[in-house]
């Protein structure tokens, strides 16, 4: 087998397998960070709904300025949402 191979074979399967229950206080990590990512859901949903508020606020009041920062907002929102199912 040559080098470049056995180094492609390593990269797929290195022969490492987790443990389940390796380290105390795993369970309550899992839990912290599950909490950390559900408030991290709640405040971008909200930040969505206001960013989307201030777009439409700005296009019917013939705010230019107030209309791009809002709908910069609903980008920057939507990515997090996305980011943050992501993970």
């Amino acid at each position: 087998m040559k080098f470049s191979q056995s180094g492609q074979f390593l990269a797929f399967n290195p022969g490492i397998k987790p443990a389940d229950g390796g380290l105390p206080g795993l369970d309550v990590l899992k839990d912290v960070i599950s909490s950390i990512n559900l408030f991290g859901i709640i405040a971008v949903v909200g930040a969505l709904a206001v960013s989307a508020l201030v777009w439409a606020w700005g296009h019917h009041s013939g705010g230019h300025q107030a209309e791009a920062n809002g709908k910069k907002g609903t980008v920057v929102a939507a990515g997090c949402a996305l980011l943050l199912g992501a993970a």
